[in-house]
C-alpha cells in the first residue's frame, strides 16, 4: 500500500511539473509576441514621424533644384551669345586684315614711285629743251644734275652700287658675261670691264654685276 501510493504522488507530481512547464512555456510565447508587437509598433510609429520630414526634405530639394536647372540654363545662354559674339568678331578681324595684307602686297611700292615721279618730270623737261637747244654742254650738265639726284634718291632708300670694277670675281656679287685673255699678272681672275652696274638693297643683293672676268 505505501508503494502503490508513493507511485501514486509521483505521478501526480510529474503530472504537475508538466502543467507547470507548459504555463511556463506559454507565458514565454507570449511574451515573445508581445515584444514583437511592441517592436512593430515602435517602427510604425517611427515611421509615422518621419514621413512628414521625408517629405519635407524632398520638397526642399526638388525646390533647389528648379532654381539649379534656370541658372544652368541662363550661364548656358549667355556662353553661347558670347561664342556668337566672339566668332563674329574674329572673322571681322580676319576679313579686315586679309585685306590690308592684299593692299599692302598691291600697293607695296606706292611711296618710292611718288617720290620717282620727280625724276620722270626733271627728264621730260630735259627732253623739251633737247628739241631747242644747240649747246651740248649745257644738256650734259642738266642731265648730270637729274642723274645724281637719283642717285641720293636711291641712297637714301638703301640701294648702293656694287664694286666690281678691278675687284676680285665674286660668284655671289657678280654674273661673268665673258672672259678674256689679260697680258697682266694682276688682272687675271679679276674683273677688267663692268657691263651693267650690280646694286645692294641693304645687305641684300638687288641685281648681279654683269662683268668681264680677265684671265
Amino acid at each position: 500500500m505505501m508503494v502503490k501510493k508513493k507511485l501514486s504522488e509521483t505521478e501526480d507530481n510529474m503530472e504537475q511539473n508538466k502543467a507547470e512547464t507548459s504555463e511556463n512555456k506559454d507565458n514565454r510565447d507570449n511574451t515573445a509576441e508581445d515584444k514583437e508587437n511592441q517592436q512593430e509598433q515602435t517602427q510604425e510609429g517611427n515611421t509615422e514621424k518621419n514621413d512628414p520630414e521625408n517629405e519635407a526634405a524632398e520638397t526642399k530639394l526638388s525646390d533647389k533644384k528648379i532654381p539649379d536647372e534656370d541658372l544652368f540654363e541662363e550661364k548656358l545662354a549667355e556662353m553661347q551669345d558670347r561664342y556668337l559674339r566672339l566668332s563674329a568678331e574674329f572673322d571681322n578681324y580676319r576679313k579686315r586684315t586679309l585685306k590690308e595684307k592684299m593692299d599692302i602686297s598691291k600697293y607695296a611700292g606706292e611711296d618710292i614711285l611718288k617720290n620717282i615721279l620727280p625724276f620722270m618730270d626733271d627728264f621730260e623737261r630735259a627732253s623739251k629743251h633737247m628739241e631747242t637747244t644747240t649747246d651740248a654742254t649745257a644738256m650734259k650738265q642738266g642731265i648730270d644734275i637729274i642723274y645724281n639726284k637719283l642717285s641720293d634718291f636711291m641712297k637714301q632708300n638703301g640701294v648702293k652700287e656694287i664694286e666690281s670694277l678691278n675687284c676680285s670675281f665674286d660668284v655671289d656679287l657678280h654674273d661673268a658675261v665673258a672672259k678674256i685673255q689679260v697680258n697682266e699678272d694682276d688682272k687675271k681672275g679679276k674683273i677688267v670691264e663692268v657691263l651693267s652696274k650690280g646694286y645692294f638693297l641693304k645687305d641684300k643683293v638687288l641685281r648681279h654685276s654683269q662683268v668681264v672676268v680677265g684671265e
